[in-house]
């Protein structure tokens, strides 16, 4: 395999309104491991994963799949291989949940073709992974928050992707399903980049870590390598106990309190 298979950003940086969200970006994920994304609100994370589903185009950098720029893979090619789930999805069109699963197979189907058998079996499949083969016919608008959350996994799996690019795909779902939902990503070998808030989730599932503050990578690695009471300090500004914890050494977080704002690391104090 070569060093240029697969999804990569290279030095990407991004401005919005005069103000700088990413700064030398570089991320290349393993294939088939669970990358994670962590840091504040407003750090980038949801910018970088932008980028790298081609959604924006970075002011310098760039970001390439298997080796070649993905302007030049062109939309409907990266469609096919790369799959996106928002923090957030509505709609006021009356749509099904089989509706929106099936939305998934559009970058494999020429336009006005019908779905194919392949086509359909790629959405039951997705569906049962998900739970949801019994919720098929509910409408769209009847749908809990993470309900729909659960909708939009199951629509990125019928489009039967090698790399998988999540925003905050807990938010909105309870304790049982946000295990459910990580245990089901790490399951399905995918190159997966997942921005986290949690920081405990993200060392129970990820293999791998990058930490963003202000745009810039202050920390990247393996869940032990990153995650220690230093910079969960100087980047959360809070003091909390690190551990190990079974199975496999994870490490475990307990947060103890808030620092005073003087106590975290100033812009360009971490590494």
């Amino acid at each position: 395999m070569s060093d240029l298979d697969g999804l990569r950003a290279d030095r990407v940086s991004r401005s919005a309104d005069g103000t700088l969200i990413l700064d030398g970006v570089s991320l290349a994920p393993r294939p088939g491991t669970v990358t994670g994304l962590l840091g504040p609100n407003g750090s980038g994370k949801s910018t970088l994963l932008r980028l790298l589903a081609g959604v924006l185009a970075p002011a310098s950098g760039t970001v390439t799949l298997d080796g070649r720029p993905l302007e030049r893979v062109g939309r409907r090619a990266v469609a096919r291989r790369v799959a996106v789930v928002e923090q957030q999805a509505d709609t006021q069109v009356a749509l099904t949940v089989l509706d929106v699963v099936r939305l998934g197979r559009v970058p494999h189907r020429r336009a006005w073709a019908p779905a194919s058998a392949g086509d359909e079996e790629a959405v039951r499949s997705a569906l049962a992974r998900t739970g949801l083969a019994d919720k098929a016919a509910r409408p769209w608008q009847t749908l809990s928050g993470g309900e729909r959350q659960r909708v939009q996994i199951a629509r990125a799996l019928a489009q039967q992707p090698r790399e998988l690019l999540l925003d905050e795909p807990t938010n909105h779902l309870d304790i049982q399903h946000q295990l459910a939902l990580l245990d089901l990503i790490t399951e399905l070998r995918l190159t997966s980049v997942v921005a986290l808030h949690d920081l405990n989730l993200a060392a129970m599932y990820c293999d791998r870590l990058l930490v963003l503050r202000r745009g810039r990578v202050v920390a990247g690695g393996t869940p032990e390598e990153v995650l220690t009471e230093e910079l969960i300090a100087e980047v959360y500004g809070v003091r909390a106990a690190v551990t190990r914890a079974a199975p496999g050494d994870r490490p475990h977080i307990r947060f103890l309190g808030t620092l005073p704002a003087d106590r975290t690391a100033p812009e360009g104090a971490l590494p």
